[in-house]
């Protein structure tokens, strides 16, 4: 439960007893986490609804009603599971939110992205408190499995008549931490393209020179996936470019093999392949496919999934919810940069079904430290963060 520490601002309490609950990937087992927002739903006198995805895969919404209901929603989502941790690295066990003398709050999920799920909810009962009434329903969204993929998170509610019900107009959803005044605001993402090789070929003693091993095919492949990395490397490194603008390649993973002495008949190797917004990837997939024949015989590769083009949401005088964002961020005098997303959230799964959205998470001046040992978050920061939602949060509601 909630201790009731004078010292401390409720909020912050109340966002260390979330980072207590340890969802954690893989098979993440999220009761403890629905008991927990249930209890935030009575608290602040709201309805909360579960739509489960698939068995142990719960969508969590908890609704504010506005003054006019049969307006477009606004939909606040953040995800519930939180990447593994390896403690022996870390300063503080991970989920004990510790709190040092100088404010910084230790757990995994301080910055990714427990803080922002929180902040909606502390920011909705100030709303509540104040007795304001906004124009505009508002919807609270807990979200599962986002951090590895979304299968049977928001990919696959965006699909559902249930989704389709509460009729959102406009989301927001997590950005990252910058280490400078100006805040990151992102429009849109990369899209995610992962692929594997698999290269076949003669097999025999370790000591023969075969001809047309599976070794020589790998290696011609890697060379050209390596040369397209340092293309785009380059090509950040000698430009005023974001990382979010250029492709990145890494290669993640190499199978094979079975005994230091024996030629291995079949090697694979797995990239991990973020497109620029601007590649077309029908182009780019015929290009994969004449490595792989130019490699030699028996080389094949397999895409995993239809990657998924990203429909950037507009940042121009076009989209009112843009304009209403942009007035209350220069109302407060903040500073705000924009910028291509440069991982996966689940942003693109609703901006793909023709809904704006904007990833922003009020953490600056802190060091980025999403899936990282000793991830921390600073009160003052969250804090300060309350009031960054509080204001941007009404302006939307008044569009």
């Amino acid at each position: 439960m909630t201790s009731t520490n004078p010292l401390e601002h409720e909020s912050v309490t109340l966002f260390r007893e979330y980072l207590r609950i340890p969802t954690v990937q893989p098979n993440v087992d999220y009761s403890e986490c629905i008991k927990f927002l249930e209890r935030q739903a009575h608290r602040l006198g709201l309805p909360l609804n579960i739509y489960n995805m698939a068995p142990g895969k719960p969508i969590v919404i908890i609704t504010w009603v506005g003054q006019k209901p049969e307006l477009s929603s606004i939909l606040l989502t953040s995800h519930m599971d939180v990447v593994p941790v390896y403690s022996e690295k870390w300063i503080h066990d991970p989920f004990s939110a510790h709190k040092d003398e100088n404010g910084n709050i230790y757990a995994r999920g301080a910055q990714d992205m427990k803080c922002v799920g929180i902040q909606y909810l502390e920011t909705i009962r100030k709303y509540i408190i104040e007795n304001l009434k906004l124009k505009r329903t508002i919807h609270i969204c807990f979200t599962p499995d986002e951090e590895i993929g979304s299968k049977f998170g928001m990919a696959k509610f965006v699909t559902t008549p249930e989704f389709a019900e509460l009729n959102i107009g406009f989301a927001l959803d997590e950005g990252i931490a910058t280490p400078h005044e100006a805040f990151n605001v992102y429009y849109c993402e990369r899209t995610s393209w992962y692929l594997t090789i698999t290269c076949t070929g003669q097999t025999g003693h370790g000591s023969i020179l075969h001809e047309n091993t599976a070794g020589e095919k790998l290696q011609y492949i890697i060379n050209k996936f390596m040369n397209w990395r340092e293309y785009e490397k380059n090509k950040l490194i000698n430009s005023d470019l974001s990382l979010g603008d250029v492709t990145t390649i890494n290669l993640t993973m190499i199978n094979g093999g079975c005994q230091v002495n024996v030629v291995p008949t079949e090697l694979s190797v797995t990239f991990d392949i973020r497109l620029a917004i601007d590649v077309n990837i029908e182009k780019m997939k015929k290009t994969v496919q004449e490595w792989c024949c130019n490699a030699g015989p028996g080389v094949y590769v397999k895409f995993k999934d239809n990657p998924i083009r990203v429909r950037p949401t507009k940042i121009d005088n076009s989209n009112p919810w843009w304009i209403a964002f942009k007035n209350e961020c220069d109302k407060m005098d903040i500073k705000i940069n924009t910028y291509i997303f440069p991982a996966g959230t689940d942003s693109k799964f609703i901006r793909n079904v023709g809904i704006p959205v904007l990833g922003f998470s009020p953490m600056n001046y802190t060091k980025i430290l999403l899936h990282d040992h000793n991830e921390f978050l600073n009160e003052k920061t969250f804090i300060k963060g309350l009031d960054i939602y509080y204001n941007i949060i009404k302006g939307l509601t008044s569009v």
